[in-house]
C-alpha cells in the first residue's frame, strides 16, 4: 500500500498529475483510511498503463477509452488505434502543407531583390 506520495515517486510522475488523472476519471480514488488515502498494484498498473498510452502519442481520452475495454477486446482496441492513425496521418498532412509554406516564404526571402521583407508582406496580406 503506498500513499499518493509514494506513488507519484515510484512511477515518476507528479502528485498533481495522479491528481488530475482522478478528477478526469483515468484513475480511481482509493477511500480514505487513517487520513491517508492507500494505492494499490492496481494503481501502479493503471498509472504505468497511462503513461505508456501516452509515450505512445495517444490522448487521454483514447486511453480511458482502452482502460476501459477488456483484453479480448482486440476489434475495439484496433479501432482506437487506427483512429489514432488516421488523425497522425492528418496532422502529418497539415504539417507538410505548413513547411512547404513556410519553405516558400524563405525561398522568396532568399531570392527577392525588393526592399521590404517578402515574409512580412505575405503575413501582412494573409
Amino acid at each position: 500500500m503506498l500513499t499518493i506520495g509514494k506513488l507519484a515517486k515510484q512511477c515518476e510522475v507528479n502528485v498533481e498529475t495522479i491528481r488530475y488523472y482522478q478528477r478526469i476519471g483515468l484513475m480511481r480514488v482509493p477511500e480514505t483510511t487513517q487520513s491517508y488515502r492507500y494505492y494499490n498494484d492496481k494503481d501502479i498498473e493503471t498509472l504505468s498503463f497511462i503513461q505508456k498510452g501516452k509515450d505512445a502519442g495517444l490522448q487521454l481520452s483514447e486511453i480511458q477509452e482502452l482502460l476501459q475495454l477488456q483484453l479480448d477486446d482486440r476489434e475495439q482496441v484496433r479501432q482506437v488505434i487506427e483512429q489514432r492513425l488516421e488523425k497522425i496521418d492528418q496532422r502529418i498532412q497539415e504539417l507538410q502543407a505548413l513547411k512547404s509554406r513556410l519553405s516558400g516564404w524563405v525561398d522568396e526571402c532568399k531570392t527577392t531583390n525588393e526592399s521590404c521583407c517578402p515574409i512580412l508582406k505575405q503575413l501582412k496580406n494573409s
